[in-house]
Formats: C-alpha cells, structure tokens, sequence
C-alpha cells in the first residue's frame, strides 16, 4: 500500500483518538484505505461480492474497536491485520461449508476464479490468477502483499507476525511454485 508522501498517519490517529473529530477522522481512514484493502481482500477471496462484504466488516471491525488502538502499529499495518483476519476466517467458514481440504482448495480457488465475471483480464492475467491460487495459503498471501502491495518485508512481518527471513524464503518458494505453474501449463 502506498498513501501519498505528503500524508502523514500519525495526525490521523491523533484525530482518530479525539472523540470530537473520531468521526471525521474514520471517513478519511475509509477513503484512504478502501481501495488497496479492497484488493488485498480480493486476492484472497475470489469472489467480488465476498470481497466488499469482508471489507464492510473490516471497516466495522475497526470501527468498533478504534478506542483500543494506541498507535503501537501503523494504522495501515492494524486496518490489514483486521482485512487478512476476517478473509482468512471467512475461508475457512467457506472451506467447512463446501466440505473442502485444504489440498481440494486450490482447485475449488481455481473454479471460482474461472467463474468470476467481475475481473477483466487477459489470458496471462488469468493464468497468473490460477498460478498464485494453487499457492499454499501462507505462500499466497505473502506473494500478493509483496508483489502486488509492493509491502516490504518488514511491513508483511508486522501483519503476518512471521519473521523477515521466513517472509523471504515463502516469497522465493512462491516464485517458484509460479515459474514452474507457468512452465508446466504453456
């Protein structure tokens, strides 16, 4: 995620910790990070109306939590925390549901991308779609933050909780994985 140079997030806590300016302040958290916690979410969910649900409920989530953010993570790093917890649990919930492992999801990943008419998209995005679906969960959700999000590891590390050297080697093992998808379905 990449807000604009000039904005500064820490004057945006500060008013979010105001109750007189609470409101006003959590409209502009919303319009900032909408978009790129849309996308984040859409990566992992394949569906476009899961997608905005799960980013109502990120928004309600840190809505009805805000008095106990202090500011100890950025504000972005806490909003993604949020977004990848709610997406994660609402794969799961969807997993049990359809009664799929976790070795059947890559394939049912697979189906509901090839089903989804709400993306646009060429031939090669679509493969690269199927590629980063058939990832190993933890694996995916690294690989889209860092090529997608252009996070840094560091950033990932505060989200996820998982080290800067694991980060990297998930990120290299997905690479991987993806180069070999491509080679093996030419």
């Amino acid at each position: 995620m990449a807000p604009t140079s000039d904005f500064d997030e820490s004057l945006l806590v500060q008013r979010l910790q105001n109750p007189e300016t609470c409101r006003d302040a959590f409209g502009e958290v919303i319009a900032r990070y909408s978009e790129p916690l849309y996308w984040q979410i859409r990566r992992m969910v394949p569906g476009h109306d899961d997608a905005n649900d799960l980013l109502q409920n990120t928004f309600l989530k840190a809505w009805t939590s805000i008095e106990n953010f202090r500011g100890a993570a950025k504000l972005s790093t806490w909003l993604y925390k949020i977004a990848i917890n709610e997406s994660l649990s609402f794969l799961e919930k969807e997993r049990k549901h359809a009664n799929v492992s976790m070795d059947d999801e890559a394939t049912h990943l697979i189906h509901a991308i090839e089903a989804d008419t709400n993306i646009d998209g060429d031939e090669l995005k679509l493969k690269l779609r199927k590629a980063i679906a058939m990832l190993p969960e933890k694996q995916r959700l690294v690989f889209n933050m860092r090529y997608y999000d252009e996070m840094k590891y560091e950033q990932i590390s505060n989200i996820l909780g998982t080290s800067v050297g694991a980060l990297k080697a998930s990120y290299h093992l997905a690479v991987k994985k993806i180069e070999q998808y491509f080679e093996e379905n030419d």
